[in-house]
């Protein structure tokens, strides 16, 4: 008990150094908890110009579109006006896995990377903003690794890819070489899934939106680190969890995120969802209080969100002896 209270100390007190030294921009990074705590990072704010849109402010902070929308509904992503205070969505739950190499959540278009220890340096993790797959061009589910890293690649895109611009008047050709025009940017890392990539971009404006034609796009900036920090062979994890628990300082979290348009008829009121991620988290059902889970579930802003049930009154717990 006393060594995972020293470790929760030193996890907040280095937490505390990272927001004290973390510039507005800089990619998110971490230390990475104790097994027992899920929940990294801090929620912070800012206040809009009368220019400001939300793809703006996600360029700015390293945050994607879709997620400042979740986590501030009632501000017009185009036009929010001056002087409105905007939530930046930047304290996570861990997804359910093991916390080792890539792992791409899905409904939440993030990247979570778990860099090996630096030496005898405290183990990190990095939370990066992605777009992925169209519904028309889903990103796949499932394990897989990097297989090769290209920098400066060129662009071979499928027939299926030319066809459809050529559909729409804006013919491709059969290679588009390394420069400002290429939409893969200046990294891309190849992974074991034929035909899909993690790569950066020439056009950051769709960052968070399912925009792409399966790959995983992320800000050039963010990609550039992950590039020189992944090794070819690490593995990567393509995830669909759009409710995920955690655990902190003895209070249960719900993160809760829209789920993928293709998974939507089947999640209904996400109940049967929260089920099997509180057994995958193992925490009890009685462990949760259910109508502010369900409130949750409701909203789907994508903030982690405390359900902790209540503990009991002394007087009914002697009641109930």
């Amino acid at each position: 008990m006393q060594r995972t209270i020293r470790a929760l100390v030193a996890v907040v007190a280095g937490l505390a150094a990272w927001l004290a030294v973390l510039p507005a921009g800089a990619l998110e990074r971490h230390p990475l908890p104790p097994a027992d705590v899920d929940l990294v990072g801090a929620l912070r704010t800012v206040v809009t110009r009368h220019e400001d849109t939300f793809v703006d402010i996600g360029q700015a902070n390293h945050l994607g579109y879709s997620e400042l929308k979740w986590a501030n509904p009632e501000i017009d992503p185009w036009l929010p006006g001056a002087g409105r205070e905007v939530v930046l969505p930047t304290r996570y739950i861990l997804p359910a896995t093991a916390r080792s190499g890539v792992v791409l959540n899905l409904p939440e278009m993030r990247v979570y990377y778990f860099p090996r220890a630096a030496g005898t340096g405290p183990r990190e993790v990095w939370v990066l903003a992605a777009s992925i797959g169209r519904m028309d061009w889903q990103t796949p589910l499932g394990s897989t690794r990097i297989t090769q890293k290209v920098a400066d690649p060129a662009w071979h895109p499928p027939e299926s890819i030319r066809e459809e611009h050529a559909a729409d008047g804006r013919p491709l050709p059969t290679v588009v070489p390394p420069g400002p025009d290429n939409p893969l940017g200046r990294h891309a890392l190849r992974l074991g899934l034929p035909g899909y990539l993690l790569h950066g971009t020439n056009r950051p404006n769709g960052l968070g939106m399912r925009v792409t034609h399966g790959c995983v796009r992320l800000f050039p900036q963010d990609v550039a680190q992950l590039f020189e920090s992944v090794s070819v062979g690490e593995q990567v994890l393509l995830l669909d969890q759009p409710v995920k628990f955690g655990r902190l300082f003895g209070r249960i979290f719900v993160e809760v995120h829209p789920p993928l348009e293709e998974q939507m008829e089947g999640f209904g009121d996400g109940a049967a969802h929260a089920s099997r991620a509180l057994a995958d988290a193992r925490i009890g059902t009685g462990e949760v209080d259910w109508p502010r889970l369900r409130a949750a579930l409701k909203a789907r802003s994508g903030l982690p969100v405390d359900v902790t049930a209540a503990a009991p009154s002394p007087a009914a717990t002697a009641a109930s002896r």
